[in-house]
């Protein structure tokens, strides 16, 4: 692929980094700390087109490729992680999952308000017994006439208390139907018997709504029904693959933000009469830094250049989501070292990379999970027996 960027992708980078520089990097410690970023960012960022990338324009986006969206990505990760989730899960899982798989009277109810994020959705899978394992889900949705009643719980459900749709996974099949007996439902917020639970005292992403979904005989139209009955674990693993790109891509901007504030910290900081920069040791872990985040980059782009080109990626997103938010990681481990004791404290940046890049190991295919799937498309054989 051709690494470099188009005039177009450059310009966006820049848009959103000189945005997110002057409305969310002097806030997002505040909003660490009460654990909300303010939803007036929200509106400004739909204005610059964050939540209508990719989304075509007939159905209210403002389109662009991939490889844009991966910028995108990357600057909500090095400003404010918290951001990024709000609009990969809003327009990303949400958005996607409407445009591949919708109705037509889907898209024209739903597309439009995402793109615009006069909207917010939620990603409803993940459930208290079944994380990894999302085939074996126990939420039920039950045919009553011409609609549909859903029971069943959801947790760590990113936007959820923010959210205007929420895109549930039930079981219509019979108990022990596994992938082939779930399907995926739109499922209004404000619908009777559904309610959304704040999760409180996160170790990171604390700017961001993060909830546990109760469904008590909940009754949709069948017309709520997103593509098939018995389609819904497919509809699911697709837009995780898309999601794992997202994840990865603002995972490099951790990378990117703690290779930032590690350079212009050791710079500024001076022991035994010069700039710790001028230290070896601390040189060393800034290449460690500076290397990560050009691999898990172009790991990136290469994902998303395969999108683009509609070429199979599934395993290029695993391989990015896995090295991106394992860097992140390190990178951020290092960050607080070359900080030294102002590392720890939330007044410098380092702590915050650290505690958001810890979860992007787990959510949307843990480490371990990436790691079986690469494995499995290397040898040709299966490790879930």
């Amino acid at each position: 692929m051709d690494l470099s960027l188009s005039d177009e992708q450059q310009a966006f980078r820049d848009l959103a980094r000189d945005f997110l520089d002057r409305e969310a990097v002097p806030h997002r410690t505040q909003w660490d700390r009460d654990e909300s970023v303010d939803l007036a960012i929200v509106p400004k960022m739909a204005e610059i087109g964050f939540f209508g990338l990719t989304i075509p324009e007939e159905h209210g986006g403002v389109g662009g490729d991939y490889v844009t969206y991966a910028l995108a990505m990357e600057e909500l990760g090095r400003a404010d992680s918290a951001l990024r989730g709000i609009v990969s899960v809003s327009s990303g899982l949400v958005g996607k999952s409407i445009l591949f798989f919708g109705s037509e009277e889907q898209k024209r109810e739903w597309l439009p308000q995402l793109a615009a994020a006069t909207r917010l959705g939620c990603f409803g899978l993940t459930e208290p017994g079944t994380g990894s394992d999302a085939g074996n889900l126990t939420s039920r949705a039950e045919r009553d006439g011409d609609d549909y009643l859903i029971t069943g719980q959801k947790l760590f459900i990113t936007n959820g208390t923010w959210a205007d749709v929420a895109l549930v996974f039930a079981r219509t099949g019979e108990p022990g139907s596994g992938p082939r007996g779930i399907s995926a439902f739109l499922v209004p917020t404000d619908a009777a018997g559904f309610e959304a639970r704040e999760i409180q005292g996160k170790l990171g992403l604390r700017g961001q709504a993060t909830a546990e979904l109760f469904l008590d005989r909940v009754r949709v139209p069948s017309s709520a029904l997103l593509g098939e009955e018995g389609q819904g674990f497919k509809i699911a693993m697709s837009s995780l693959d898309k999601g794992r790109l997202a994840v990865a891509a603002g995972c490099v901007g951790i990378v990117q933000g703690c290779l930032e504030t590690s350079v212009e910290y050791a710079r500024s900081r001076t022991q035994f009469g010069r700039p710790i920069a001028g230290f070896q040791l601390v040189q060393d872990m800034i290449a460690d830094i500076s290397l990560d985040a050009d691999a898990a980059r172009l790991l990136v782009w290469r994902c998303a250049d395969l999108v683009d080109r509609h070429e199979p990626f599934g395993v290029a997103a695993s391989k990015a989501k896995l090295f991106a938010s394992e860097a992140a990681v390190r990178a951020a481990n290092l960050a607080i070292q070359i900080h030294g004791g102002a590392g720890y404290v939330d007044e410098y940046p380092a702590a915050k990379y650290l505690r958001d890049a810890r979860v992007m190991t787990l959510y949307e295919g843990t480490s371990q999970v990436q790691k079986l799937l690469i494995g499995r498309d290397e040898t040709g054989i299966s490790a879930f027996v």
